[in-house]
């Protein structure tokens, strides 16, 4: 079995449906962040379109697209089934360095499919699947999990976290919540700190961190290896270059308008090596404008384009009026 990959940071990009395209993730990779993550992909899904693509003589990576440039990339998994599971690691297993699996996501979608942070309930199922999975693949298998499913029984985490440690499971994150909480509330740092006490493997937090001050604050108060970035990153990849430079040196420097709009039309120029829809380019374009002066009537022309020329004419026509201001 291979070993985890040589990260660049201790800044890693948390994988985000809809989001974590990988244009984006590419453009996390080039603000700073140690490790990127694919959004994450149902096991059936994986089988069904490698079936679809194989017939068509095209590789998986056409359904699970990513750069060179990112690595290390990690592919995060879900579902319930232990052999699709594993027939859906053997598959991605050539062109990922890590194998990561969901036991996080709190979504009723996901967690009807007694998937995601469910699994948090079925302790001797998950040890049967990450016994078999650890063994089926040579790539590191990684694992990301909720505390548990309410506050009544939030330390749910503990006995998998130990379990899959011993399974040869290679590094942890914590969503320092609860499948109930989804994402409201205050994510329990307390939890992370107790996770990393209890195992050997690498600890990665997540939860709450939006900006530099709040990832130095997670590793001083928990000793986590790493922090990983969701939401607060999200039109946002510079504050990667941020925790970075207030890691090593106490400092950071502030971003301008001006580099947020020139971020977002990076992101555009790394779309081009990638077929991602349209829709998807647009939820982008949202986050990048988020917090810019006149943001709502930016919002409601990126509601009315129709095309990426037009949403580069969007962010154009905002920069030229705002360019005193910039």
């Amino acid at each position: 079995m291979s070993k985890l990959p040589k990260f660049s940071s201790r800044a890693f990009v948390a994988p985000m449906a809809g989001i974590t395209d990988p244009a984006f993730r590419l453009l996390c990779k080039q603000a700073g962040a140690g490790l990127v993550v694919t959004e994450f992909t149902s096991v059936h899904a994986i089988v069904e379109k490698e079936k679809q693509l194989k017939s068509k003589e095209l590789p998986i990576t056409r359904f699970l697209e990513y750069s060179e440039k990112e690595r290390p990339v990690s592919a995060q998994l879900f579902g319930h089934d232990i052999d699709m599971i594993i027939r859906a690691a053997k598959i991605i297993e050539p062109y990922f360095d890590i194998i990561d699996f969901n036991m996080g996501c709190p979504a009723p979608h996901i967690t009807n499919q007694m998937a995601g942070a469910a699994l948090l309930s079925k302790p001797d199922h998950v040890k049967e699947l990450f016994t078999r999975l650890v063994k089926a693949v040579d790539k590191p298998v990684t694992l990301k999990l909720r505390a548990g499913i309410s506050n009544e029984n939030c330390y749910l985490y503990k006995p998998i976290a130990k379990a899959a440690e011993e399974c040869g499971v290679q590094m942890i994150t914590l969503h320092a919540r609860t499948l109930k909480q989804g994402y409201s509330g205050k994510a329990d740092w307390s939890l992370i700190k107790e996770l990393k006490e209890s195992v050997s493997v690498p600890v990665v937090g997540n939860g709450d961190i939006a900006k530099p001050e709040d990832a130095k604050k997670m590793i001083d108060d928990t000793g986590c290896d790493y922090v990983m970035i969701g939401r607060g990153a999200l039109g946002n990849p510079l504050l990667f270059k941020q925790i970075n430079n207030y890691l090593s040196s106490g400092s950071y420097e502030k971003i301008t308008t001006k580099m947020q709009l020139e971020q977002f039309y990076k992101y555009l120029e790394n779309t081009r090596e990638f077929h991602i829809n349209y829709s998807t380019i647009k939820v982008q374009a949202m986050q990048f404008i988020k917090g810019l002066h006149g943001a709502v009537r930016v919002r409601e022309k990126i509601t009315m384009a129709k095309s990426v020329d037009d949403l580069k004419k969007v962010f154009d026509e905002y920069e030229i009026k705002n360019r005193q201001e910039i």
